[in-house]
């Protein structure tokens, strides 16, 4: 069965972005791609480093109005995910980055596979993951 939902972490978009046959064929290839809040800030953060500001807050823009792209905001049940998944990584000893709990939150909440490059979600319970084609293909 094919994955017809999917949160795109920030470096899966900046993939697709360069063209990246792989990440241009998974986001062809789905139904809705999800982004958050936070996602939106680092791409923006990102921007701002760069020199290619104005371009790329263009076409973020653009993206993100595409009828296929829907933005979460963090709410209270994301926080309880939030709160969860923290806790759970400090008693492993595995503290991952802050924005990316919000990120995984947000995909778990969502019921979404969160497609990512990141090996740091590795380590979160419950959490849909896929980096690759054959992930996209069919669920696990």
């Amino acid at each position: 069965m094919a994955i017809k939902s999917i949160l795109l972490d920030t470096n899966a978009y900046t993939a697709f972005k360069r063209n990246q046959n792989e990440a241009v064929s998974i986001i062809g290839n789905v139904d809705i791609i999800a982004i958050n809040s936070i996602i939106v800030g680092e791409l923006l953060g990102g921007f701002a480093l760069g020199n290619k500001l104005e371009l790329n807050r263009y076409e973020l823009e653009k993206f993100m109005e595409s009828p296929r792209v829907k933005i979460f905001t963090i709410d209270e049940k994301t926080s309880e995910y939030y709160a969860l998944i923290y806790s759970q990584l400090r008693k492993k000893g595995k503290p991952i980055p802050t924005n990316d709990i919000w990120i995984a939150a947000t995909a778990i909440q969502h019921n979404l596979i969160l497609f990512t490059y990141d090996s740091d979600f590795k380590s979160i319970e419950n959490l849909k993951l896929g980096n690759c084609l054959a992930d996209f293909i069919y669920e696990s």
